[in-house]
């Protein structure tokens, strides 16, 4: 039996029994209700530099940019099996059935060898060799030769701007030894400044008669058109030939141009019709004003140089700007330049063709 407690209180008032039995079940839990599925997470935005970073997006292919025209002719070592032709300008071409200048000749030396510049039109070189011998006879002692063009002309790796098409030469102004120099004497020798200190005048007791009268014979072959040489060097014989009659027939092709005080520069006249002329010299002599102006121009670049102001672009060498590929030449230059070699063609002496086979005609 369960026992049963009451509790009475004052008055008569109990409350109602309970027993243990009767005492309240705590509940049983419910059945466990199935989760509700869970909201899918809404993710953060990805940012747009994120989103771009993880496009796979394609590269393109670099392509090597084309070799510039000066290291594809700068390489050649011998003439295009062409037949003789000066193509272009005389700054932006080439030169087709080259030949090459012996390096030495009965009045004449070459000089800096391993240039390999010693190649030209045959109508140049046989100018140089009958230049050379007539200067003999005036009492000059032989040329010495500097540079022509490359064995196919074209833009230089290094120095002139022109030379690219066979019709150029560079004869110093220091007469031939009376000997055969060895190939290390002509890569050092140098060759002799004609100027005094003032850079702005030639020296007298070193710019002689003889000088002036190589220069005259120059200029004097009706297939020359220039002759450039130092402003102060076309100032001197512009004083010193007053007396000459025939002044102005030659003097007015002799141009003043920056540098050329230790050499000067033949330039004779298109070929064949294939290059571009120069524009006629005007018929006077060629001095006053323009060699005046020319003095003042070098001696402004005398002066030490301002100092750059800021943002101004580097200076860059004129080599350096002049970064000409094969298709900015004329288009036989691409023939010239893909075509076979030649024959090595010396000219040795004057009117005459030693070593191989000419260049075939084409």
């Amino acid at each position: 039996m369960q026992r049963t407690r009451a509790l009475c209180l004052i008055g008569s008032l109990c409350l109602i029994p309970y027993s243990a039995a009767a005492e309240p079940q705590a509940a049983k839990p419910a059945a466990a209700a199935k989760p509700a599925p869970a909201k899918a997470a809404i993710k953060a935005p990805v940012p747009v530099e994120a989103q771009r970073s993880a496009v796979a997006v394609p590269v393109p292919e670099k392509k090597n940019p084309p070799p510039l025209a000066k290291e594809l002719f700068g390489k050649a070592k011998v003439a295009a099996d062409l037949s003789p032709r000066a193509i272009g300008s005389y700054a932006k071409g080439c030169l087709s059935g080259g030949v090459h200048l012996a390096d030495t000749g009965p009045n004449w030396q070459a000089m800096r060898l391993s240039r390999n510049r010693a190649w030209g039109h045959p109508k140049l070189v046989k100018l140089l060799q009958r230049f050379a011998s007539e200067v003999k006879q005036d009492g000059w002692n032989g040329l010495l030769v500097g540079d022509i063009s490359q064995p196919r002309g074209g833009p230089m790796l290094t120095g002139h701007a022109s030379h690219q098409i066979g019709l150029d030469a560079d004869i110093w102004l220091t007469p031939m030894p009376n000997r055969v120099l060895t190939r290390k004497e002509r890569e050092e020798i140098s060759a002799t400044s004609m100027l005094d200190n003032t850079k702005l005048a030639v020296n007298p007791k070193v710019f002689t008669a003889s000088h002036a009268s190589v220069i005259k014979r120059a200029a004097s072959y009706p297939s020359v058109e220039r002759v450039f040489v130092h402003p102060a060097i076309k100032k001197s014989l512009c004083e010193t030939t007053k007396d000459d009659p025939d002044r102005a027939a030659w003097l007015g092709k002799v141009r003043p141009i920056w540098g050329h005080h230790y050499h000067f520069h033949i330039r004779i006249g298109c070929p064949n019709g294939g290059c571009e002329p120069q524009v006629p010299v005007k018929g006077d002599d060629g001095c006053g004003a323009e060699v005046t102006g020319w003095l003042k121009k070098i001696e402004a670049s005398l002066k030490p140089p301002p100092p750059p102001q800021p943002g101004a672009p580097k200076w860059v060498p004129p080599s350096e700007r002049r970064r000409i590929t094969l298709d900015q030449l004329p288009q036989e230059c691409r023939v010239v330049i893909e075509s076979p070699g030649a024959p090595v063609v010396t000219e040795a002496m004057a009117g005459t063709t030693t070593g191989a086979t000419p260049p075939k005609k084409k």
